[in-house]
């Protein structure tokens, strides 16, 4: 299991928190009903925000 910062995991759980309210949305503008996708989410803007991330893997 990777190791985040803890201003990732907090990024995370407010995500998670907006998937459940049914008020995330993808980049696309559409819903977001997976758990994985707003995982992506939540490190994805916790990484913008400079947040100690791990970078994407590459396939």
């Amino acid at each position: 299991m990777a190791k985040y910062s803890k201003k990732a995991g907090d990024k995370v759980e407010e995500t998670m928190h907006e998937m459940k309210e049914g008020k995330l949305k993808s980049g696309s503008g559409k819903k977001v009903t997976s758990k994985k996708q707003a995982v992506a989410i939540g490190l994805s803007e916790a990484r913008k925000e400079g947040a100690k991330v791990p970078k994407k893997k590459k396939d």
